[in-house]
C-alpha cells in the first residue's frame, strides 16, 4: 500500500454518498475467525474428509452427527468481536454514505458492529430452524444440545447457512445485484473472489471505481480501478 493508493482511496470515499461493500472471509479473520479452508495438520488428523465435503448438503443429510461435530468445532466463534473493518463500515452507513454490506461471512459481526443493511449471501450461524415445523432456534440453544440438535417436535434443527450444493437465497441475490448495479463505488475486501456464484456479483457493477482490497492478489485485479494489497481493517481505518 503506497501513499498514492491511499490518497485515491480516501478521495473517492470522501466524495461519495453511494458506496457498497462486498466482503469475504478476510474481514472475519481479523476478528480471530480462521478461514475454514486453511486446514492444518490438526485438522487432517481430526477429520477424514475435506471441509468442502463435510459442509455439503449431501454430507449433512447422510452424517449429521459428524457434520455437527465439525460445525461446532470449526465454524462457531462466540467470543469473536467486530474489528476495525466492521466498525468503519457501520460508521459509513450511519453517515449515509454506505448503502449496504454484502457479505459471504456467517458470523453476524457486521450487525454486532451496528450495520443495518447487511445481505448475508451464505446465511448466519445465529439463525437455526427445525426442518419439520420451522421453529426458530438460537445459536446458544443449538450449542447446548449434544450431537445433532433436535426440535421439541422431534425434527432435526439445521443452521440457516448455505451449504455446498445448496442454492443461495434468490431474494438476497436480487437485492445484492440491485445495490451493486446502482453503486458509485464498489469496495471488495477480504476475498479472493474464487467462490461462485457470490464472486460473480462484481460483474454487475457499472461504475468506474471498483476497489479491491485483499492481502494477496486476486484473479479479478485486472478489472479493478484501484487495487490495495493489505489488511482490510488497516485500509478502512484510514477513512
Amino acid at each position: 500500500m503506497n501513499q498514492e493508493e491511499i490518497n485515491i482511496f480516501k478521495k473517492w470515499v470522501s466524495e461519495s454518498e453511494n458506496i457498497v461493500f462486498f466482503g469475504g472471509a478476510g474481514v472475519s479473520t481479523e476478528s480471530g475467525i480462521p478461514d475454514f479452508r486453511s486446514t492444518d495438520g490438526l485438522y487432517n488428523m481430526e477429520y477424514d474428509q475435506p471441509p468442502e465435503t463435510i459442509l455439503s448438503h449431501t454430507y449433512y443429510m447422510r452424517n449429521r452427527k459428524e457434520f455437527y461435530r465439525f460445525y461446532k468445532n470449526k465454524m462457531i466463534y462466540r467470543d469473536a468481536v467486530p474489528n476495525s473493518a466492521h466498525q468503519v463500515l457501520a460508521r459509513l452507513e450511519a453517515e449515509g454514505r454506505l448503502k449496504a454490506v454484502i457479505t459471504q461471512n456467517i458470523d453476524g459481526l457486521h450487525q454486532a458492529a451496528g450495520s443495518r443493511e447487511v445481505l448475508e449471501l451464505h446465511g448466519s450461524v445465529l439463525r437455526n430452524y427445525c426442518e419439520k415445523c420451522r421453529k426458530f432456534y438460537s445459536l446458544d440453544e443449538v450449542m447446548s444440545q449434544m450431537d445433532v440438535p433436535v426440535c421439541t417436535c422431534g425434527g432435526p434443527v439445521k443452521p440457516d447457512v448455505v451449504l455446498y450444493e445448496e442454492s443461495l437465497n434468490n431474494e438476497t441475490m436480487v437485492k445484492a445485484v440491485e445495490y451493486i448495479q446502482n453503486a458509485e463505488i464498489l469496495i471488495v475486501g477480504g476475498t479472493s473472489l474464487a467462490v461462485y456464484p457470490a464472486a460473480g456479483l462484481i460483474d454487475y457493477y457499472r461504475g468506474n471505481k471498483l476497489i479491491l482490497i485483499n492481502k494477496t492478489p486476486t484473479a479479478q485485479d485486472s478489472r479493478a480501478d484501484l487495487v490495495i494489497n493489505d489488511s482490510i481493517g488497516k485500509v478502512l481505518e484510514l477513512i
